[in-house]
């Protein structure tokens, strides 16, 4: 009966995909999920909020 084995190389990197790609979800929908955490909280977001916090320093 073969067991399995992971050598220490593939088995970091794949804890590391699965680490970031669960990292990566929150910022990926940060919209979706602030608007659904004022809708929980009563608080109204429908404020427009601005496309780049940095904008007004450009130009």
């Amino acid at each position: 009966m073969p067991l399995a084995y992971i050598d220490p190389g593939s088995g970091s990197m794949l804890l590391q995909v699965l680490l970031a790609g669960l990292l990566a979800v929150p910022f990926f929908f940060r919209r979706v999920i602030s608007d659904a955490w004022h809708k929980v909280r009563g608080e109204r977001s429908d404020e427009p909020r601005p496309a780049h916090e940095d904008e007004d320093s450009v130009r």
